[in-house]
């Protein structure tokens, strides 16, 4: 990956904080620097309209958003989402899965950020760099045939690759956030709330529905300039089940529970359930178990949950960013290994086929 756009010198050093500014170049010389083709653009639409269709239950099929917690390394990053592809070819008629390209990473104190922060993993923060590369990555596993999924954290910097996006996360921390409910609002793909981290769903309910509406709001336009930004509302989004403080939340009575609050709320009930995080106990090795008790409860009939996410790379497990670094392995949350997780969908895709048959 030629990572080729930089930032451009100093331009002020504030007398008051010394906080040092380096100008970025903008999202519209990026996309115009690494463009989508024609070809791949109607790729990307056609996978955000299979996303729809399936949160609107005109696609029976399951949709899994799955693939590392963070993407730091390309080499294995591409390896994973060409195995990924194949996969996703064999279990397609029962299931869309979206890649997991995570390059923004939410930090309670301080920490790693993401590749598209730092992409050479030392603190240098070459954000230039690290957004031409997050495109980079995000292009070449289109190409693989893959839809993209991602979670916005930085609104300022969605501009750089929203076009290549399939399906979006609001993380936990960020659900409540009237910025990221405007940014929502005017996206042009679904969009996936969280429930909060004390585990409850008012917080992503209230996005969602204000997500849907129209709003005006401060913002920056392609190229780089202060805009107002008129948005028509998002029709797309959905919950997704995270577990909280207290524990999981995917299980049986949590979900009829949930259900009954959306239906009091006139709001559709289509849920999603991550299997990482507070519902596993943050225990990558957990989360078969928390897929499989999800899948059951969608085969005995609820069909308000359309689909999971899983945290998944090459290799199981999580390390520390301490150099020399483990091909395959996440650096940030664990993950379960490929090859548990090929296992996992494969058995599942059979298991909805087998239900299909009868």
């Amino acid at each position: 990956m030629n990572s080729s756009v930089s930032a451009l010198p100093l331009s002020t050093i504030s007398p008051a904080n010394e906080a040092l500014t380096l100008r970025l170049p903008s999202s519209l010389q990026l996309k115009q620097q690494l463009p989508l083709s024609h070809l791949l653009t109607q790729q990307i639409a056609a996978h955000r309209q299979a996303v729809r269709a399936i949160l609107n239950g005109e696609d029976q099929r399951m949709l899994v958003i799955v693939g590392p917690c963070s993407i730091h390394d390309p080499q294995s990053a591409i390896e994973y989402a060409d195995k990924l592809a194949r996969l996703a070819r064999d279990v397609s008629d029962e299931m869309l899965l979206v890649m997991r390209a995570y390059v923004e990473k939410p930090r309670t104190t301080v920490g790693w950020k993401g590749l598209a922060y730092d992409p050479h993993l030392d603190g240098s923060d070459d954000m230039a760099g690290g957004l031409t590369l997050s495109r980079e990555l995000m292009l070449a596993m289109i190409r693989l045939g893959l839809p993209v999924a991602t979670e916005l954290l930085q609104p300022m910097a969605a501009g750089y690759f929203d076009d290549l996006l399939s399906w979006v996360a609001i993380g936990a921390r960020t659900t409540e956030s009237q910025i990221h409910r405007e940014m929502a609002s005017g996206l042009g793909m679904p969009v996936g709330f969280k429930n909060g981290t004390d585990g409850g769903v008012a917080i992503a309910v209230d996005a969602m529905r204000s997500a849907s509406h129209p709003h005006r709001h401060f913002g920056v336009d392609s190229q780089g300039h202060p805009a107002i930004i008129q948005t028509a509302g998002n029709a797309d989004t959905h919950l997704v089940l995270r577990g909280g403080h207290q524990g999981p939340n995917y299980d049986r009575e949590s979900v009829a529970r949930i259900n009954a609050e959306l239906d009091r709320l006139k709001i559709p009930d289509r849920i999603m359930v991550d299997c990482s995080h507070a519902n596993s106990g943050k225990d990558p090795s957990r989360q078969p178990a928390v897929f499989n008790d999800v899948l059951e409860q969608r085969l005995q009939g609820n069909r308000s949950l359309i689909g999971m996410m899983i945290e998944s790379h090459l290799f199981e497990g999580c390390q520390p960013l301490n150099p020399p670094l483990r091909y395959g392995v996440s650096v940030t949350d664990g993950c379960l290994g490929f090859d548990a997780t090929e296992r996992l969908l494969r058995d599942a895709a059979e298991r909805l086929r087998t239900q299909a048959r009868a």
